[in-house]
């Protein structure tokens, strides 16, 4: 398996290294799969990688293929981490109806995952493909 892709920004990095061992590992499983998911869906090309809210965040802005997706731990949820999408946006209420037993939802914002969970990674990324070619016009 190829090695993980650096984080470029200072300030990304030190999103990371704000949260404690276990989630930050968990964090940057996610963002490997995002960075995946990314490389090998058509038309999404580069991803931008900065911070939204504080929180890492992965752009389509050279592409404009895609809605951003975010990746979080938050000190007053300890146990879980998520991955954010435009509450704006169908994507949620489209994963929810795809995987409504996969995932455990927040509103029509994100996926959120406890420390114990294994992961569908095929499901997931197939919700990462989704939000980065939401703006993708069918073909």
């Amino acid at each position: 398996m190829p090695q993980p892709k650096p984080i470029q920004s200072a300030a990304v990095a030190q999103a990371f290294d704000a949260c404690p061992a276990p989630m930050r590992r968990k964090l940057l499983a996610l963002r490997e799969l995002i960075l995946r998911t990314a490389a090998s869906t058509e038309g999404v090309g580069e991803l931008e990688e900065t911070l939204k809210w504080g929180e890492p965040a992965y752009l389509t802005s050279a592409s404009r293929s895609g809605s951003t997706v975010r990746i979080a731990w938050k000190p007053a949820r300890p146990t879980e981490y998520a991955m954010y999408f435009n509450c704006q946006t169908s994507l949620v209420d489209t994963f929810r109806s795809l995987f409504p037993d996969e995932f455990r939802f927040e509103g029509n914002r994100a996926i959120v995952f406890t420390e114990s969970d294994v992961l569908p990674l095929d499901a997931l990324a197939f919700c990462i493909a989704a939000a980065l070619t939401y703006h993708r016009k069918a073909v």
